[in-house]
């Protein structure tokens, strides 16, 4: 496990709600506020406002449309356990931007996750289960001669992998891993349960949900928050100015946590096709993946 890591499971836990105060100040090394006097919620408060996808993706599909882009790659991205599309939403607008609109994006929200809804089951997170969706997705989105480029963020670095394993996409010209290997995942398996406990389990509006996300470090960037964590959320009724909640129960996804990522490094290496992995640190490499890296593999 790297010293990241350790430094993380030694807390145990995600801060309370009740310790966040409500006057915040963004600064360009965090996101903090302080507090005084009787704690109110800024109910208007444009720095907690959530932004729109619609100024980091050009549209939003219910699968029935076909995206294409026919003068370069495409970026196809599955998120982490948790998360949804939104997660890339600023990686995407960067992609677009650098490549003059040349390289395309598609990032999908998984069963259980963000807009997506099955009619057979939201909470089956099997590898096996969620690579299918994956393939299924790609396959009527994307053309076959079209190259794209799988990309997965933790839980989705394990899908990304094993689609790519699989073999079954011919137009797969690349992998890559966001922030996942093998080992010090699953060390680190046994201290998530204790800390989902700690999560609130409801908020009282998005505003207090994207500053809790970024005091508690779940989310490191203000602008992504904004962006990102209201789509996690829906109310707990049909009145809408109930409160919200989460709207992935990741209690659930625990039965699936070891299979995610056992033998991942080296499915990883062994993809058959381009490789790259993003870590915030080589610490953080297994011994295959140390031993690609030696090779030249990855």
């Amino acid at each position: 496990m790297s010293s990241l890591e350790k430094e993380l499971f030694k807390k145990q836990m995600l801060p309370p709600l009740g310790t966040l105060a409500e006057d915040e100040q963004q600064s360009s090394a965090s996101f903090s506020e302080k507090k005084t006097g009787a704690a109110t919620e800024r109910k208007k408060s444009d720095k907690l406002k959530p932004y729109s996808w619609k100024d980091y993706f050009d549209e939003s599909l219910d699968i029935s449309i076909n995206p294409r882009k026919e003068n370069g790659p495409l970026f196809v991205m599955h998120h982490g356990a948790g998360s949804s599309a939104l997660t890339f939403g600023l990686t995407a607008k960067h992609i677009k931007e650098l490549s003059n609109g040349e390289c395309g994006v598609i990032a999908v929200d998984c069963r259980g996750h963000g807009a997506t809804k099955t009619k057979v089951s939201d909470t089956d997170f099997s590898l096996e289960c969620m690579s299918q969706d994956f393939i299924n997705i790609i396959q009527l989105c994307v053309k076959p001669n079209q190259d794209i480029i799988l990309v997965g963020h933790s839980m989705g670095g394990s899908v990304a992998v094993n689609v790519a394993h699989k073999r079954l996409l011919k137009n797969v010209i690349g992998v890559t891993v966001i922030d996942v290997v093998e080992g010090s995942a699953i060390d680190a398996l046994s201290s998530m349960t204790k800390i989902l406990s700690s999560r609130p389990v409801e908020f009282n509006s998005y505003g207090q949900a994207i500053l809790w996300s970024v005091q508690s470090d779940t989310v490191n960037n203000i602008e992504s928050a904004k962006l990102s964590i209201p789509a996690l959320l829906e109310p707990q009724g049909d009145d809408k100015g109930e409160k919200l909640k989460w709207i992935t129960d990741l209690t659930k996804t625990q039965p699936f946590w070891t299979e995610w990522f056992q033998g991942l490094s080296d499915k990883f290496l062994n993809s058959g096709t381009a490789k790259l992995l993003i870590l915030a640190g080589t610490d953080r490499l297994d011994k295959p993946l140390i031993i690609g890296q030696m090779q030249g593999s990855i």
